[in-house]
């Protein structure tokens, strides 16, 4: 499999792969970015982003970070200001931003969970979609096999996508 190195060439790698059901994807799913060129790539690896959590209830822990080596803290992305990380996404990037939200991540802990996943109609094929409750956020997802997903997230009101891998994880309970 080729990686794409720009959003024409990530969508036509997501549009060759196969849909997949919700009820698949339950469980922990560690996450990484893949660089097309959108504002966002690269930033939330830089802030200590560990991935995705899928609850068999059709619920979601959308933003799994790093809390220490050891633990996961779910973040509720709603305090996120989504339009200006788009803009300034390069600021997200620095070690100031990682040390920044290292401080805040404690406050912004999700006390339950904060998205809804389902089959959604996306580029004329439904699969696994994952809503965010209070962003304008969608997440798509496409199976590259039964361990890996490719994930496109899309954002209302901005053409551009930002593509990331899933990697299901067997052994670590989050």
């Amino acid at each position: 499999m080729q990686i794409p190195g720009n959003e024409e060439d990530a969508f036509a790698l997501f549009d060759s792969l196969q849909p997949v059901e919700p009820e698949a994807i339950h469980g922990l799913w560690r996450g990484r970015g893949l660089a097309t060129g959108h504002p966002l790539d690269g930033v939330l690896e830089n802030l200590g982003w560990y991935g995705k959590r899928f609850h068999p209830d059709g619920r979601a822990d959308a933003l799994l970070f790093f809390w220490d080596e050891h633990r996961l803290i779910p973040v509720d992305p709603a305090g996120i200001p989504v339009r200006f990380a788009l803009r300034f996404g390069g600021i997200g990037r620095r070690r100031i931003a990682k040390s920044l939200f290292s401080y805040l991540v404690k406050a912004m802990r999700a006390k339950a969970t904060v998205a809804e996943v389902r089959n959604v109609r996306f580029r004329g094929v439904t699969s696994s979609g994952m809503a965010y409750d209070r962003q304008p956020i969608m997440d798509h997802f496409r199976k590259v096999n039964d361990n890996r997903l490719l994930g496109a997230m899309s954002i209302a009101g901005d053409e551009r996508h930002y593509f990331f891998w899933l990697d299901r994880v067997k052994d670590r309970e989050g």
